[in-house]
This record gives structure tokens, C-alpha cells and sequence, in this order.
């Protein structure tokens, strides 16, 4: 069940990628969801989705002003980070040219499952909590990155074969796929769950 609270409003960062997608099934679920531009943009959200792009792109962007409010959002209120999404939550990684966000206990590797050539769709395996255990979830993999570490406080909830490409530390959760793009939102209607 959708834990929405009546008048809470989620936000997508919209500053590149295929945010748009996110905010309709948000507004499928009956949630009041906006594009996030600008650090006013933050102001009486409940949450907030960081959804795929290009986390060199994210980088220049959040670097305009957008950098101290958001990490100040994101440590108060669940937020969740697709593909390079999940990349700027992570710790440090090695490209220069990427300064993430280090709110959660994992490190990442970039295009950790092979290039946009390499892009692929598999069955997933899920956490009780995410409903109907038994059903798989399809995972949408473009240019994704891949788990390489992650601290003892973060829990898997989806599994590649047994590897881990969906995490939630405390009210963050980042995925190394596109939930976005299937027709299941079970996901998103766990998002919700945390208390957006």
C-alpha cells in the first residue's frame, strides 16, 4: 500500500535524463509530482527521485547553486537515485570530472555493465518488501552501474542473478536500473512507503 501522506508532493530532478517518465508513474499513483530545477524547486517536497542521465552532466549542473540545497534535502527526506542516479548518492569514484553526492555507504563502477551497446533487459529477483516476492521484476539496464562495495548498513532489495542492483540505506535507495520504463511500479510504490 502507497503511504502517502495527503498533500505531499515528490520531486524529480529534471535537469537531464528521462525524468519525465518517472513523473508519470508518480502521478499514476496518485502522488503530486514536479520537475526540479532549481533549489527553490525543493521547497515543500516530501521527497525526491534523481533519476538517469549522465553523472558528469548531473556534476556541472548541480555545481551552478543547486549542490548545498540538495544535499540538504537529501539528508532530511527519502530520495532515491536511478542508474546515474545511484551514482551521484554513492561514495567518491575514480572519474574526476564526477564529484558525487557521498550519502550513501556504496562505491560504484560506471557503465559497470558494459556500454550503451551493451544495454539489456533481465528478470529480477525482489525483497518480500517490495510485494509478490514470487513475481519478477523486470530490470530495463542502460550504460548501469555496478555495486562493487557496499557499507553494513545498506540492504539489498533486487538481485541480478545474486548480485545486488537495488539498495536502501535508511530513507536512500538507488538502483542500478530503470524501473521507470516497465509497466511494474513496484518499486516506486515502495519509494512512497518511506514516508514521501
Amino acid at each position: 500500500m502507497v503511504n502517502v501522506r495527503s498533500g505531499s508532493v515528490v520531486g524529480v530532478l529534471a535537469v537531464q535524463g528521462d525524468f519525465e517518465k518517472h513523473l508519470r508513474v508518480l502521478a499514476s499513483l496518485g502522488t503530486h509530482a514536479h520537475e526540479v530545477r532549481t533549489a527553490g524547486d525543493l521547497e515543500g517536497l516530501s521527497a525526491l527521485v534523481i533519476p538517469g542521465g549522465e553523472s558528469t552532466t548531473m556534476t556541472r549542473v548541480l555545481e551552478g547553486g543547486l549542490r548545498e540545497p540538495l544535499l540538504d534535502f537529501c539528508r532530511k527526506h527519502p530520495v532515491w537515485g536511478t542508474c546515474a542516479g545511484m551514482i551521484m548518492l554513492g561514495r567518491p569514484i575514480p572519474d574526476p570530472r564526477v564529484r558525487t553526492l557521498s550519502l550513501m555507504d556504496v562505491e560504484v563502477e560506471r557503465n559497470g555493465f558494459g556500454r550503451q551497446v551493451h544495454s539489456f533487459e533481465a528478470d529480477l529477483r525482489v525483497a518480500e518488501d517490495l510485494g509478490e516476492a514470487e513475481k519478477p521484476l523486470r530490470g530495463v539496464f542502460i550504460r548501469a552501474p555496478r555495486i562493487t562495495r557496499m557499507g553494513k548498513s545498506v540492504r539489498p532489495l533486487v538481485w541480478l542473478d545474486d548480485e545486488p542492483v537495488c539498495v536502501q540505506e535508511g530513507h536512500i535507495l538507488a538502483s542500478s536500473f530503470h524501473p521507470e520504463l516497465t509497466d511494474d511500479a513496484r518499486l516506486h510504490v515502495y519509494f512512497l512507503s518511506l514516508g514521501a
